[in-house]
């Protein structure tokens, strides 16, 4: 029996995914549209706005679009970077609260992968060599890397809609 480093049998647990896909999976044609047009933003935790701004503008090229107060806390920032296909990118700092290290925790961002051209994904790579950002390639299409804050990044030049030459979407 094969299993995960925690102990559980790897088989037993395909076989609930397969269960899963079966009860509540539908071919594509058979789905309902979604509710959804897309999503508007991801608000990530900053703890320092400029260092933020000069790493997700300057290193990756995702232009800053706004900077503002946080409307739900006097004297934090809420600022946006453009992410392409109408998407944005935010962060909220908190200054004066102990909000801690990143963690990766139950309900909480395990990674975010943000699709990139085929043609600026190896660029972005080299910007990332060139910025001093400790990353991993895999599958020749993905750099995962962790921002200043310690949030895990992906870039995959896969298109949207697709994830290693399957069709997710």
């Amino acid at each position: 029996m094969t299993t995960t480093a925690d102990g559980r049998d790897l088989a037993a647990l395909e076989a609930e995914r397969a269960r899963i896909r079966d009860a509540h999976l539908k071919p594509a044609g058979q789905r309902a549209g979604s509710t959804a047009r897309g999503l508007h933003h991801t608000a990530l935790i900053s703890s320092d706005v400029e260092r933020t701004v000069r790493f997700y503008q300057d290193v990756l090229g995702f232009p800053l679009t706004e900077l503002i107060e946080n409307r739900d806390y006097p004297g934090s920032s809420h600022f946006f970077f453009d992410i392409g296909n109408g998407n944005l990118l935010a962060f909220f700092d908190f200054p004066g609260l102990d909000v801690g290290p990143y963690a990766e925790v139950l309900g909480g961002l395990h990674h975010m992968a943000i699709s990139v051209d085929p043609d600026r994904w190896q660029e972005l790579v080299g910007r990332l060599e060139e910025a001093g950002v400790a990353h991993e390639v895999h599958s020749g299409v993905s750099v995962y890397f962790r921002d200043p804050d310690g949030a895990r990044i992906e870039l995959i030049a896969d298109p949207l809609g697709e994830m290693y030459g399957t069709k997710v979407l």
